[in-house]
């Protein structure tokens, strides 16, 4: 049974992997890989009854995590829909090519802290074009929103997929995590920003001509409030899961309820034509359905192997042959810009027990900030690349050539300072 679970989960995972040059998509891949596994796991067991218990157990972990993920997408297309996120695009404002390059990469880490990485990286990618003309100027901006919102994310529970995961499993808290990763991502930003920005200094901006549109514009009210009304329910969450001590999901979909409810007050007076596109159900209708479905193959695949204790064996396997703890989640790290960073967490949980790796410990700290940064070494390694990829049309090998060593060099950087701060404070 072993060896064939084995087997199926390598197909599977190198079927995701090589999404693009196979043209299969990825969720379709995890969906089998998750299909087969467990009925391969069912067959060899004869239990049905402990089958339907730990797949029951699986189920509701992973739903937790697609119920916080479906809620906050939905709430970051609505702040979108009535244009939000002019409240800081429009702030943006210099005409020094480097300038700009500082700004954006600030506002992306902090904006990705709050939204999430991929989100922000479509937002911010999308602002470039409205900025610059040039599309080798606008190809560099783009490798660094992507470090930028990979290393915002993952200092913060619902920045990043990965962190959030760690955040729902129990591995990290919030302010731990915030207090302990921040460091190391700011350093994973600066180290490549400051590079690019010297290899920019004394260009200057060559903006582009600004276009009218015809569709429906939000007002000025309308689009302030619904902006700090979404930012303030995902800065809330946090809160509300330390206070009540809930699942995150019921925070999301608390808050959920409320930016529905302001929106339909706010909209009332319009025709059903007119609000129909700030409307949730709107909404809804354009989150991206395919990731969720990914994480759902996924996360149930990757239960199949734990319940099947072959996470576990693997650990024993890494602690024995690499021995030190910070050299295997680095690793990790790096793997993760190959190859999608969610199964490479998901996996990391069920090797490594709670009891023997307490919340907070180094081991889920310092994987929340590989996992999350890892990706940005190469273009296809984060859901944030893949984004701009699809928006900017880069080239795998430029990005290679111009941006990989660049967030190689950042990786280590803030590695190092983690390793280092974590050695200082413990």
């Amino acid at each position: 049974m072993v060896t064939m679970l084995v087997i199926i989960f390598v197909l599977a995972y190198a079927a995701i992997a090589l999404e693009h040059p196979i043209k299969v998509n990825k969720s379709a891949s995890a969906l089998i890989g998750a299909g087969l596994l467990w009925t391969v796991y069912a067959l060899s067991m004869g239990d049905p009854h402990l089958v339907s218990e730990q797949l029951g157990e699986s189920l509701m972990g992973t739903a937790q995590i697609v119920f916080f993920l479906l809620g906050a997408m939905t709430i970051v297309e609505v702040v979108d829909a009535h244009n939000g996120f002019d409240v800081i695009t429009t702030r943006i404002k210099t005409t020094k090519l480097s300038t700009l390059m500082w700004m954006v990469g600030f506002v992306t880490f902090f904006l990705s802290a709050i939204l999430d990485n991929l989100t922000t990286t479509i937002v911010m990618v999308s602002l470039m074009k409205k900025l610059l003309r040039q599309r080798e100027d606008r190809l560099f901006f783009a490798g660094i929103i992507v470090i930028a919102a990979n290393a915002g994310g993952a200092w913060t529970p619902i920045g990043d997929v990965t962190t959030t995961m760690l955040w729902i499993g129990g591995q990290v808290t919030s302010l731990a995590i915030m207090k302990g990763v921040f460091l190391a991502s700011m350093i994973n930003l600066l180290v490549p920003l400051a590079v690019i920005a010297v290899m920019l200094r004394g260009r200057s901006v060559e903006g582009v001509e600004v276009q009218e549109s015809n569709q429906l514009q939000a007002t000025n009210l309308e689009k302030n409030l619904m902006f700090f009304l979404g930012l303030g329910i995902l800065v809330a969450v946090p809160v509300f899961k330390t206070l009540t001590h809930l699942p995150p999901f019921m925070g999301i979909l608390f808050g959920l309820g409320l930016l529905w409810l302001v929106g339909d007050l706010i909209h009332k007076k319009k025709e059903d034509e007119d609000k129909e596109h700030f409307t949730l159900v709107h909404a809804l209708t354009q989150i991206d359905m395919g990731s969720i479905v990914f994480f759902i193959g996924i996360l149930l695949a990757v239960a199949s192997l734990e319940h099947s204790h072959i996470l576990t064996s693997v650990a024993v396997w890494l602690d024995e042959t690499v021995g030190r703890q910070d050299v295997i989640v680095t690793i990790i790290g790096l793997v993760s810009a190959v190859v999608d960073n969610v199964p490479l967490v998901a996996a990391s949980m069920g090797m490594y027990s709670m009891t023997q790796y307490p919340p907070d410990s180094f081991l889920w700290e310092y994987m929340a900030y590989c996992a999350g940064t890892g990706g940005s070494i190469l273009i296809i390694g984060s859901a944030a690349g893949v984004a701009a990829m699809g928006l900017e049309k880069i080239d795998f090998i430029w990005y290679l050539k111009k941006i990989s060593w660049l967030a190689l060099i950042g990786y280590a950087a803030g590695a190092a300072a983690y390793v280092f701060q974590y050695q200082l404070t413990h």
